[in-house]
């Protein structure tokens, strides 16, 4: 869409390299981005040196200055965002609750960026949560932002397919491209009154409660699209797993076979290319990382650590 408007003052509020194309096309589009909000640097890699985040550092390299806050609810931090005299604030993936002062703040208000269908999958986890319940559509959406989780009214959304090989990481990356020039025309149509945000509808809520490390071990006794879709939810980060001959593998790609009938205890290999009994018909595993390894094709990681017919899997 592409839809002109005047010149604002913004703060930016986010964490993860999902709210870096938005930040970038703020700026590209001429808002005064005056301050960015972020998580503080945490621990990160072997060393364990605190890392800013991805916002943070895409931040800094625009000359943007970056505040850090652990929390938004005491005054002194209300107070120095109310005195920033913003327009509007922007938020995508930030990671801390806005209580009402700073809602309210804004002369328009603040905006968020998420990653759903509204009110399908409101919450943490909606790219995951969509492709593990096997939806085929999802998509994303300017919310103005209220005191309720993700419950605000709609500004804008666009939506995708979810096809049958897209993983949480294929869609966290067609998502995230389109974020910014969604947000950059949301804005453009609040600011100049040519919107009414729509309220979401009372049917069809569900939640994206963030995924638990309890979730990502595979459970072979469900069908076989089932697991499918777990495998592709949790790919690339954090990886489904299973234990295969005593070793705890991530599976990050497999292909279901669900014609394949057999009388074989879920999760017994049926042959010897890591073909697994599922509830209901198989699946085959394609893409496999031993612990301390880098992804291989099962193929290749076959021929050093062969895996035999009747192999008990998990």
């Amino acid at each position: 869409m592409s839809t002109p408007g005047p010149r604002l003052r913004l703060a930016f509020m986010g964490t993860p390299a999902f709210a870096v194309p938005t930040l970038r096309a703020l700026l590209d589009a001429g808002h005064e981005v005056v301050a960015v909000y972020s998580q503080p640097p945490r621990p990160a890699n072997r060393g364990h040196k605190l890392t800013p985040s991805p916002v943070h550092q895409a931040a800094e390299a625009a000359g943007i200055p970056v505040r850090t806050p652990k929390s938004l609810r005491n005054a002194d931090e209300q107070k120095a965002f109310a005195d920033l005299g913003l327009d509007a604030a922007v938020v995508v993936a930030y990671g801390l609750i806005l209580p009402a002062p700073v809602l309210w703040a804004p002369r328009l208000g603040c905006f968020n960026l998420h990653a759903s269908l509204l009110p399908r999958w409101r919450g943490a986890a909606p790219i995951q949560r969509a492709v593990w319940a096997g939806d085929e559509e999802t998509g994303i959406a300017v919310m103005a932002m209220s005191e309720g989780l993700d419950e605000g009214p709609i500004v804008l959304e666009e939506r995708i397919d979810i096809g049958p090989d897209d993983t949480a990481g294929t869609i966290h990356d067609r998502l995230s491209a389109l974020g910014g020039p969604l947000m950059v025309d949301g804005l453009a149509l609040i600011a100049t009154g040519r919107v009414t945000p729509r309220p979401q509808p009372a049917e069809g809520v569900t939640y994206a409660a963030k995924i638990t490390k309890d979730e990502a071990r595979l459970d072979f006794s469900q069908s076989a699209e089932a697991v499918d879709c777990q495998i592709r939810a949790l790919a690339p980060s954090p990886g489904a797993f299973t234990e295969i001959l005593g070793e705890r593998c991530k599976v990050l790609r497999a292909e279901p076979l669900p014609e394949t009938g057999h009388d074989i205890a879920p999760g017994t290999t049926l042959d010897d290319q890591l073909t697994i009994a599922c509830g209901i018909g198989a699946l085959r595993l394609l893409t496999v990382q031993r612990a301390g390894r880098g992804p291989q094709a099962a193929a290749d990681l076959l021929r050093g650590f062969p895996v035999p017919a009747g192999t008990r899997v998990g």
